[in-house]
């Protein structure tokens, strides 16, 4: 089904947990950021590195003919806190005026493109509308995520009462900006070097754990161990775009990894090895295990029968669109990737079934009501529901699936069917590992990452962990941008940075071209006061548990859910009563 994820046997990943010595002293990181080479402890040592040592970003000091500087605006143009693009000739800028200063950087977000003008600006950050992404003003580095790249930053010098930006043409063209990154020095070959760091999961969680090693100055062996058949992907794309090829997805070319000595290493599940490119065991003196979830697979009757999928990895969706077009398509899970997977194929499959325990869809995660709304915007475009039931058997023809049989004894034509009824952490490979997992399979973690046991840290999907602002409440959110934030706390603590999780999960769903947005946790929510018009899908559901607002969800309503995230992430807690009111002046800023 789900190639070697649907069955969850134990990988054999010996995991022996050796104590290392006693962590290394801390070196403060200067964060000056002039372009000098900056010394970073390493392995005891300083180590230099040179702001040249980069993957194709702009020299930081380009010719004079490489740039394009231009009068933009006046000083009294632009109020504080307000934003605007202006146009270089070669490219636009986000210009920023903070606290009396100009600041000029990258007008896209570097993840999906997003307009940031659109976004909100807040504590010296510019947070991206559509996925919640933070960008600091003043260097345009990532301090937020989706994504993984910064923007970059341009010059702004003030004559006459007017504002110049000089900026290079590549960076207004790029409209990205890698980190400067560490190179691996360390010699690999028959050294035991006890300095080696090995990340078990080649997710969000893994990469950015990986990348923020290297951005901090580490310079011995990372290995990113993956089942999978690709390099870091988009994973989020699966289901809401079928078709993408794995090329398409992504998330750093191979050149990358090459570059910056981040070694990708395929574990085989039917061979059961680990092959190291140069033969030898690996000892690490730190690890990461982020291996994420399995899909949960159907039990019933006929579960073996051909044409029913999970979806995991780039082939199983591809698969899927293939033999879906102009068949009938049956989905269980009226989730996120059930209904996902079920909009991109309206398009496509002559009729597109979906079975759901709930009486709506998304019924524990946005409520009632939005539940409602988005299952009438599903019906208009031809999706049958079958609620409160379940499958109880698979009817196949020839081995191929003909049939779904409903427990409500109601039979359904169905081609293909895809399942989307949840996952389990895949952390069986850790059961005698002496690492500490819950009752459910979840590794728990603090808010450092941290396992029970020194050196080795988890992040991502498997873990539970400690949610700052809903009172240190233990909690597993399986979501990207989660995974990215875990990964670069984990990063930090194994340099001894003493970082904590503090981010507000941030997470969004697309179907038949509309966006929803979502921040905060809203497990246990009793209240959903909504804003808006809920008909028309323009509205904005607040979440409340007694008198706090403890998420929120929007849909053609940008930026409300990214202001939202910033008043969580300040600290200040929202009162069911601002929201009640429908006076949202406490929220507004003054983006133009």
């Amino acid at each position: 089904m789900g190639g070697c994820f649907s069955k969850p046997k134990p990988v054999e990943l010996k995991i022996e947990v050796v104590l290392p010595e006693k962590e290394r002293g801390k070196e403060e990181l200067s964060a000056s950021g002039k372009g000098s080479p900056r010394a970073y402890q390493g392995n005891g040592t300083a180590r230099h590195f040179h702001t040249e040592e980069r993957l194709s970003t702009p020299h930081p000091y380009p010719s004079p003919q490489d740039c394009v500087e231009a009068a933009v605006c006046h000083v009294k143009d632009l109020e504080n806190g307000q934003m605007r693009e202006v146009e270089l000739g070669w490219g636009k800028v986000l210009l920023v005026k903070d606290n009396g200063e100009f600041h000029a950087l990258g007008h896209k977000c570097p993840h999906y493109g997003a307009p940031l003008v659109k976004g909100v600006l807040s504590r010296g950050r510019v947070r991206c509308p559509w996925h919640g992404a933070c960008f600091n003003i003043s260097t345009g580095d990532l301090e937020d995520f989706p994504g993984l790249d910064s923007l970059h930053k341009f010059q702004v010098k003030i004559e006459k009462e007017k504002v110049y930006v000089r900026a290079s043409k590549q960076a207004l063209q790029l409209q990205r900006r890698t980190k400067v990154m560490a190179k691996c020095i360390s010699p690999s070959a028959g050294y035991s070097s006890s300095t080696n760091v090995l990340i078990v999961g080649a997710g969000a969680a893994g990469l950015v754990c990986a990348e923020t090693l290297r951005q901090e100055g580490f310079s011995d062996r990372i290995v990113l161990c993956t089942l999978d058949r690709h390099l870091p992907y988009d994973r989020p794309k699966l289901s809401k775009s079928l078709d993408t090829q794995p090329e398409q997805l992504a998330l750093r070319p191979k050149e990358f990894f090459r570059a910056y000595g981040i070694e990708v290493v395929t574990v085989d599940v039917r061979t059961k090895k680990v092959v190291f490119k140069d033969g030898f065991k690996l000892e690490y003196s730190k690890l990461l295990l982020a291996p994420g979830s399995s899909p949960k697979t159907l039990s019933c009757k006929g579960k073996e029968v051909e044409n029913v999928f999970t979806i995991r990895t780039p082939e199983d969706a591809n698969r899927v669109v293939r033999l879906a077009r102009g068949r009938n398509v049956v989905v269980v899970g009226a989730g996120f990737l059930g209904m996902e997977v079920a909009a991109y194929l309206t398009e496509k499959a002559h009729s597109v079934s979906v079975v759901e325990l709930e009486e709506t869809p998304f019924r524990r995660f946005l409520g009632e009501r939005v539940g409602r709304a988005l299952m009438k915007m599903f019906e208009n475009n031809r999706v049958k529901f079958y609620m409160q039931t379940e499958v109880s058997e698979l009817r196949g023809q020839e081995g191929k699936l003909k049939e779904v049989v409903l427990k409500s004894s109601k039979v359904v034509r169905a081609d293909v069917c895809v399942v989307g009824i949840g996952a389990v952490p895949a952390t069986g490979f850790l059961r005698q590992s002496g690492i500490g997992l819950d009752s459910r399979g979840f590794i728990p973690v603090n808010k450092m990452m941290q396992t029970n046991v020194p050196g080795v840290f988890a992040a991502g999907d498997a873990v539970t962990f400690p949610l700052a602002w809903r009172n240190n409440r233990k909690v597993n959110i399986p979501h990207w941008q989660m995974a990215h934030a875990q990964g670069r706390v984990a990063a930090q603590n194994m340099l001894a940075q003493e970082a904590e999780m503090s981010t507000v999960p941030y997470l969004w769903t697309a179907m038949f071209g509309k966006s929803l947005r979502y921040a905060g946790y809203g497990e246990g929510f009793d209240d959903v006061i909504i804003q808006g018009d809920l008909e028309e899908l323009k509205f904005v559901a607040f979440y409340t548990k007694g008198d706090e607002v403890i998420a929120v969800a929007s849909m053609n309503y940008d930026p409300i859910v990214s202001k939202v995230a910033e008043v969580l992430a300040s600290g200040r807690a929202i009162r069911k009563r601002e929201v009640e009111t429908g006076d949202m002046s406490w929220l507004t800023g003054k983006g133009s």
